[in-house]
């Protein structure tokens, strides 16, 4: 049997070498409830921007490097928003109709590259009972493993966003509560954390009508 010429050989493994890796395809991570946190910043009658946060956040996030197949679906607890006083956080609770509607939800239909690390997350946000499309500005901040037990293989990004408040029926207290409602969401997901139970998708009908 004739062997092959070193040079080929050579040549061969130079080629292998060089060739690009097959790109990672994307595998779903569940949300952390504990370090997902979204805050929320609305102006106070002028006077500052009253803020408020909440953990408690479940879901799935769809992700490989390069931003290819990504996709969201993650759900916020209403009723757990803090705004560091109990009374505000009864009328904050008022406003909203948690009673009725205690959880917000979105759902990715669109993801926009800008590069590496940055991309437009465009989706359906259900609120108050109302869906309405809504864009974010997302930061991919990490895909590795955790360095604490159990080292799970986790994903994190950081994600901004601005909506009007009106265009979900929520239109009190216009003279004391800002229209326009500050995001600012940090989110970790994990492989093995164990996916929340399937809800149903956001409604994109207008129960005003």
């Amino acid at each position: 049997m004739p062997r092959t010429p070193r040079p080929a050989l050579a040549l061969l493994a130079g080629l292998l070498l060089a060739a690009p890796a097959a790109a990672d395809e994307p595998a779903d991570f569940a949300v952390d409830p504990v370090h997902t946190r979204v805050l929320v910043a609305v102006d106070h009658a002028g006077f500052s921007r009253s803020l408020g946060t909440a953990s408690g956040s479940t879901g799935r996030v769809r992700f490989a490097e390069g931003w290819a197949g990504a996709e969201v679906d993650v759900t916020v607890p209403l009723d757990a928003l803090d705004f560091g006083d109990a009374r505000w956080n009864a009328a904050v609770q008022e406003l909203l109709g948690t009673g009725r509607h205690p959880r917000a939800r979105f759902v990715s239909t669109r993801v926009t590259p800008r590069d590496a690390t940055r991309a437009e997350v465009c989706g359906d946000l259900a609120l108050a009972g109302t869906t309405r499309p809504l864009c974010m500005d997302v930061t991919f901040n990490a895909l590795k493993r955790h360095p604490l037990p159990p080292f799970r293989r986790t994903v994190g990004f950081s994600a901004t966003a601005r909506l009007d408040r009106m265009e979900f029926g929520l239109d009190r207290w216009a003279s004391m509560v800002g229209r326009e409602v500050e995001l600012r969401i940090e989110l970790e997901a994990s492989r093995g954390l164990g996916a929340p139970a399937a809800t149903p998708a956001p409604s994109t009908e207008d129960p005003r009508r």
